[in-house]
């Protein structure tokens, strides 16, 4: 007895593309964008700079606050490692805004498309002339309206110009 092939080959086709729609690819994390500037070129030795770092947050996401309002949630955290002398002020925070996601029965406190963080970085007038580097570390946890990923971290260097 022979089999024909082609009634089994139509059947493939008519129920592969079936089982592709039925199982979603899995949702990555988005391409967050981690910058850091100072608000001036130079500071004097005994002189504070105002410094910034920003998250560009794609549409569509969110990250969560630096205060959530869910335990299991991560907040985001800025640290910033200074060479010995320079001190750095408490981290100003943007303002959090209150959502409501499928993945909380409660709202969620958290930044979308800009936030950026602020803080003030004094140098002794004992501080040598030159450049120096200051690192920041910024750890946070993206979701979208359905899922949070797991945290992330990224760190950027700051140059300090001493005069």
């Amino acid at each position: 007895m022979r089999i024909s092939i082609q009634p089994l080959l139509l059947m493939i086709l008519i129920v592969a593309p079936a089982n592709f729609r039925a199982n979603p690819l899995p949702q990555s994390a988005p391409n967050i964008s981690v910058t850091a500037a100072l608000s001036a070129q130079k500071v004097q030795r005994g002189r504070s700079v105002q410094a910034t770092v920003v998250m560009d947050i794609p549409s569509g996401f969110h990250v969560n606050s630096n205060r959530p309002l869910e335990k299991f949630l991560i907040p985001t955290q800025l640290k910033i490692d200074t060479p010995k002398g320079v001190r750095v002020s408490p981290v100003s925070y943007p303002r959090a805004v209150l959502r409501n996601f499928k993945f909380s029965k409660n709202r969620v406190s958290v930044y979308e498309g800009r936030a950026t963080m602020r803080f003030n970085v004094t140098v002794p007038a004992s501080f040598p002339s030159g450049t120096t580097e200051l690192k920041a570390h910024l750890r946070y946890q993206s979701c979208n309206d359905e899922v949070c990923f797991p945290p992330q971290s990224r760190d950027v260097s700051l140059w300090l110009n001493v005069q």
